[in-house]
């Protein structure tokens, strides 16, 4: 796997090249690349569609040849193409991709507009608007997508809620998941889909998530400390999984995150959904994507990593965003453990002889708003409060309703 590069100081370009296109430079998206303003740009490689790794270089202001060059030259050294799956005759699974959004209408078209060029034309497209304030988004939607995309509304807040709101009205034999702040990559979900075909044991497939800018000093923060990329490899893991230290149950993040992730519809039901005392909007503020990954394995399934399969986020700009963000990680993955544990009390021996090694480590002090060190304590202060937040979550959930309407 290609060793990942130091991210540039903002404000810098992040760009898109594929070695068999040169002259087709991108932006996260799609679309054609402007002129380079000037200054630091991270660019990622592809070959022939299939993603080599991340490089950086500096462009002059308007120097598009010189900038592709570069990247060219630095391209070359990533490694060869990966070895595509031999061909089957088996045909892909059909698919239900789930948007769940909550008064954050602003940032739908991109992400919409994008999903309908990387979408087949035979997906269902599902629209999850959770506990919305106002009709915005239902207009939206309605008005930019008519019926290529379906509105439904989950009027509890929650994301977990949100989720399983698409999955109940989902119809595909894969639902495919991603969030209102990325853009997905035109191969998305044909990656995913080549990955469940390609073995049966599979339950759950993650991708490649990059960052889709980085012009501010909190963007870069984010992607350094806890940024979602997991490399370039494709790979596989089980319950069975348990040489690694700490063990798999406590490091389910590296498999992927809530943004790319795609389950066999019928191992998610299987499982009960997502756990509805977790996620954004919930006091737990996430964990609800972790403990999926650990019920797909104890279920006897696999999970796997598809590279292939690309979708761009969004960071937060602000320093403020970033900061409650990265403690309601740690929220969310306190949250986690609590569950799991509550679900295998066989767990709590591994927890106690694995966590410590499972927490993150404070890295040296680089350029930025906020400091490194302190994005490391915000998300151990959130961990320590996590186990406690679930069972006051896990409380309020049994009082309240479970429909939803469409």
């Amino acid at each position: 796997m290609p060793t990942a590069p130091v991210l540039p100081d903002p404000p810098a370009a992040v760009v898109d090249l594929d070695l068999a296109h040169p002259s087709e430079l991108r932006v996260p998206g799609g679309a054609a690349a402007p002129p380079p303003a000037g200054g630091p740009v991270l660019a990622l490689v592809r070959r022939h569609g299939h993603p080599l790794g991340l490089v950086t270089t500096t462009a002059a202001p308007g120097d598009t040849p010189g900038l592709r060059a570069a990247l060219l030259a630095a391209g070359t050294g990533l490694g060869a193409t990966p070895v595509s799956a031999p061909p089957t005759a088996a045909p892909l699974p059909t698919l239900s991709v789930i948007v769940c959004t909550r008064d954050r209408t602003e940032l739908l078209p991109r992400c919409l507009d994008a999903l309908l060029r990387a979408a087949p034309a035979d997906a269902e497209l599902l629209l999850v608007d959770n506990a919305p304030t106002d009709l915005t988004t239902h207009d939206l939607v309605r008005d930019r997508y008519g019926d290529r995309i379906r509105y439904l509304r989950e009027p509890v807040p929650g994301l977990a809620r949100a989720r399983n709101t698409g999955v109940a009205a989902a119809t595909g034999e894969v639902c495919a998941f991603t969030d209102d702040d990325a853009l997905p990559d035109a191969g998305w979900l044909r990656a995913l889909l080549e990955a469940f075909r390609a073995d049966p044991r599979i339950g759950c497939v993650t991708g490649l998530v990059l960052p889709a800018e980085l012009d501010t000093p909190a963007q870069v923060a984010f992607e350094r400390h806890c940024g979602f990329t997991r490399g370039f490899a494709p790979r596989t893991w089980s319950i069975a999984d348990q040489g690694d230290d700490p063990p798999v149950p406590f490091t389910v993040s590296r498999f992927g995150t809530g943004a790319n992730m795609a389950f066999r519809t019928d191992v998610l039901r299987t499982i009960g959904g997502f756990d509805r005392a977790t996620g954004a909007g919930t006091p737990t503020r996430g964990g609800e994507d972790l403990l999926a990954f650990l019920g797909v394995l104890t279920a006897g399934r696999l999970v796997a990593y598809a590279p292939d399969a690309l979708v761009w986020h969004r960071h937060r700009r602000t320093p403020s965003a970033l900061r409650a963000q990265v403690y309601g990680y740690g929220v969310g993955y306190g949250a986690y453990l609590a569950a799991a544990v509550l679900r295998r009390p066989a767990l709590l021996a591994d927890l106690v002889r694995g966590l410590p090694k499972a927490l993150p480590s404070a890295p040296g002090r680089r350029p930025g708003a906020v400091s490194p060190r302190e994005l490391v304590r915000l998300q151990r202060c959130g961990l320590l409060v996590g186990p406690l937040v679930y069972l006051v979550s896990r409380g309020r959930q049994r009082t309240m309703p479970t429909g939803a309407r469409p």
